[in-house]
C-alpha cells in the first residue's frame, strides 16, 4: 500500500484520488475549495481544506511521508508550479504533475517533475483514432514517436498465425498481448493463431502502426 498526496481536487484530481483509495492505497487530497472536500471525505482516506498557494500550510502536511504526488491543480499555474516545487524539495519520490500546455510542461519537467501529464490532450487523441479509425479501441502514447495500440484482428488475419503475419519484419512491430474473450495471452508466441475476435496489443512507432490501421 503506498502513501498518495493529491492536490487540486477537479475532475481527474477527484477521479485519481478515488480509483487510487479503491485500489487500496492511503490517499489524502488537498484543495482550497471546501465543498469539494467535503464531497469526497468518504472516497479517500484523509481530505484536508487548504490553500495550496501557502508554502507554510502545505509544508505542514508531513510530505515526506509520502510515496507519490499527484499535483493535479487545473488553472492556476503559479499554484501548480509551487505544490510540485514544494512536493520535490520535501523528497516525495514520484511527482506526477497535470500541465495545461507545453511551456508548463517545461517548467513542470525544469523544477524536477518526474512525470507531466496532458489528461484533456491525451483523451483528445484517443477519441480521434477510434474516430478515424474504427479497428483502434484505445491509444496509449509513450513519446511523440512511439504507441502501444489496442485493436480489433483485421479481417485479413483471421486464421493465420503471428508468425505467417511476420508483425516485426515487416511491420516493424510487437505483438505484446492478445484478448480472446476473458482470456489475455501476454507476449503471445510466433506459433499463435489469431481469431477474427481477438483484440491485440501492440507497440511501435506511430508510422508503422499506421500501416495497420483498417
Amino acid at each position: 500500500m503506498k502513501q498518495i498526496i493529491v492536490i487540486g481536487c477537479g475532475r481527474f484530481g477527484t477521479s485519481v484520488a478515488k480509483t487510487l483509495n479503491k485500489l487500496g492505497h492511503d490517499v489524502m487530497v488537498v484543495d482550497c475549495d471546501f465543498e469539494k472536500i467535503k464531497e469526497l471525505s468518504d472516497s479517500v482516506t484523509h481530505a484536508v481544506q487548504l490553500d495550496t498557494m501557502d508554502e507554510a500550510s502545505l509544508k505542514t502536511m508531513g510530505l515526506r511521508n509520502f510515496d507519490v504526488a499527484v499535483i493535479a491543480i487545473g488553472s492556476n499555474i503559479q499554484a501548480s508550479i509551487m505544490a510540485t516545487l514544494i512536493t520535490k524539495e520535501a523528497g516525495i519520490p514520484m511527482v506526477i504533475a497535470k500541465a495545461q500546455n507545453d511551456m508548463h510542461a517545461k517548467i513542470l519537467n525544469k523544477i524536477g517533475a518526474d512525470k507531466v501529464v496532458f489528461p484533456e490532450r491525451d483523451m483528445g487523441v484517443r477519441i480521434a483514432h477510434s474516430l478515424a479509425t474504427p479497428n483502434i479501441l484505445d491509444v496509449i502514447e509513450f513519446s511523440p514517436d512511439y504507441s502501444i495500440i489496442e485493436t480489433v484482428a483485421l479481417p485479413e488475419w483471421d486464421n493465420k498465425t503471428l508468425k505467417d503475419l511476420k508483425f516485426s519484419s515487416t511491420f516493424g512491430l510487437m505483438v505484446i498481448a492478445i484478448k480472446r474473450g476473458n482470456d489475455i495471452n501476454i507476449t503471445p508466441s510466433p506459433d499463435y493463431v489469431i481469431d477474427k475476435n481477438d483484440l491485440l496489443v501492440v507497440l511501435g512507432h506511430r508510422k508503422n502502426l499506421s500501416r495497420i490501421q483498417g
